[in-house]
């Protein structure tokens, strides 16, 4: 501890530090203000003065920001930023961070932008998640956006974006914790109670959507909003529609009705998000995202089946899907090729009873673990 006369000295000391730092940094010798800088930094570390640390870093940063060489100002602020991070300053690693994002970004340099970002946002998330709420959210997208552009990380960003939306919503956390309870209920054929849980989810994804504008603006980030669209369109009419075939599961005909509504509401949500997958395929000529065409047949797919389960034939699934593309055989070939292309060809052409056991051989991915119930509930019914 310092008395306070030797506390009064330190800060004296930090002051003329500060102050020769100044002059050196008028003067373009950057790399000497910096060691100047830090020194003081480093009294008011052990004074325990943060405020004035947040005041110095930001200072230093601006700094290193002018520095002729990108790569010597990108190494500067690493520097600089494992130094606060050490001492879990978060908040002030977040504002360098951010600062390193923007820098890496200028760069191109995509994945060191969202990698900083996105931790940026999640230092800020934790220091203060009801302050740092809108923020961290837009960092989150940012991170998103910059992984979007690399192709090793391009899956990442989407799910970064798909993040930064449900957490700008509040929704990101407590989607995660209904979805896992409504699994748990159809693993113990508690279908009534499961319906409800996962209309609960859709109704979650029903709210971002509705506040996308909110993060993304339409006219500079077309790709990047018809994608995020796309996919929480699907993720609504994905939980209505494992909702409304829960409903289905338990056979009671008090249901029929809001079971005819989730899935009507849900077809025309399908047949939405279909029309804007296309839209950002089918101008593709090759190297095209598996990931999407995984998504479109997805949502084929349980177009399919909701129909069947519904038993009307509002659209005809496939072929919906592959209009406008017959001259795109590279895509053509690409969506023959989805394995829920095939079960969507066979729940048109047996039905969807007949094709439950090629649905239990597929993933399904985040409903793998559902999966297995509900196929051999209706494979029991059926039998019975």
């Amino acid at each position: 501890m310092f008395s306070q006369e030797d506390k009064e000295g330190q800060e004296i000391k930090a002051i003329k530090l500060i102050d020769q730092a100044e002059i050196l940094a008028d003067r373009g010798k950057g790399e000497e203000a910096i060691k100047i800088y830090e020194e003081a930094a480093q009294i008011y570390l052990d004074l325990g003065s943060y405020i004035k640390l947040d005041e110095l870093f930001i200072r230093i940063t601006s700094i290193i920001l002018k520095f002729k060489s990108n790569i010597q100002a990108t190494y500067r602020l690493k520097s600089i930023i494992r130094k606060t991070e050490e001492l879990k300053l978060f908040e002030i690693s977040a504002k360098l961070l951010i600062n390193l994002g923007n820098l890496s970004f200028k760069m191109n340099d995509w994945e060191t932008a969202g990698e900083s970002w996105n931790l940026a946002s999640d230092y800020l998330f934790r220091s203060d998640p009801e302050e740092f709420l809108n923020l961290a959210s837009i960092l989150l997208l940012k991170a998103g956006q910059s992984y979007e552009r690399a192709l090793q990380t391009k899956e990442l960003g989407k799910q970064l974006i798909f993040k930064a939306v449900m957490r700008h919503n509040k929704f990101f956390e407590l989607y995660q914790e209904d979805e896992k309870r409504g699994q748990f209920l159809i693993a113990n054929k508690e279908f009534e109670a499961a319906s409800k849980k996962f209309s609960d989810v859709s109704f979650y994804f029903k709210k971002s959507l509705d506040n996308l504008s909110d993060l993304l603006n339409e006219e500079e980030d077309k790709d990047t909003m018809l994608n995020a669209k796309a996919r929480f369109i699907h993720f609504v009419a994905e939980y209505q529609t494992i909702s409304a075939i829960c409903l289905f599961a338990t056979n009671i005909s008090k249901h029929n009705e809001k079971l005819k509504s989730l899935g009507m509401n849900s077809i025309e949500l399908f047949k939405e998000s279909i029309s804007l997958l296309k839209d950002y395929l089918f101008p593709k000529k090759r190297e095209f995202d598996k990931e999407i065409v995984l998504r479109v047949t997805f949502d084929t797919m349980l177009l399919a089946i909701i129909q069947r389960i519904l038993d009307i034939e509002d659209v005809k699934c496939t072929e919906n899907l592959l209009s406008g593309i017959q001259n795109n055989k590279a895509l053509l070939k690409e969506i023959k090729k989805s394995p829920y292309f095939k079960l969507t060809k066979e729940i048109e052409e047996v039905g969807l009873t007949d094709t439950l056991n090629d649905i239990q051989k597929v993933n399904l991915g985040h409903f793998e673990n559902i999966k297995t119930t509900l196929v051999s509930h209706f494979l029991e019914q059926d039998q019975t």
